[in-house]
């Protein structure tokens, strides 16, 4: 007899794509959304990690904390919307909390692993990627 923990359906396969894009971006957008907020107020204060500028850093962060992750959330053109989500957790967990300990930069780690995760499987059936291609 198969062992259902052993073995791995399509249909459970999916639903955990969809778990892990709805979860790590919903979660994602709790720090896009401040961001996004900063901008309308014309408060573009902020830190300046890869020496871009202060505004381009911003801009640059509210694009894939915001708009990427509510692209992944709904699963359209996920690929290419974790690009800068990737980009983004590498530069918050390998240069902006370089040297913050462990504890303070692991969500950017875990975050980076989620998405990594996600662009090497892709949306899973339950996507609008998955629509379109069909």
């Amino acid at each position: 007899m198969k062992s259902p923990f052993l073995s791995s359906a399509p249909l459970a396969n999916d639903l955990g794509l969809l778990f892990l894009r709805v979860v790590s971006g919903a979660v994602m957008l709790t720090h896009g959304y401040p961001k996004f907020q900063k901008i309308l107020e014309g408060n573009l204060k902020f830190g300046d990690p890869v020496g871009l500028g202060q505004v381009p850093s911003l801009y640059l962060s509210t694009f894939a904390e915001f708009l990427c992750a509510i692209l992944v959330i709904i699963g359209l053109y996920t690929r290419l919307s974790l690009i800068p989500l990737i980009i983004n957790m590498s530069v918050a967990f390998f240069i902006a909390h370089a040297a913050d300990d462990f504890g303070t930069k692991e969500k950017s780690l875990l975050f980076l692993g989620m998405f990594i995760v996600l662009f090497l499987t892709g949306s899973g059936r339950f996507s609008i990627d998955n629509k379109i291609n069909k």
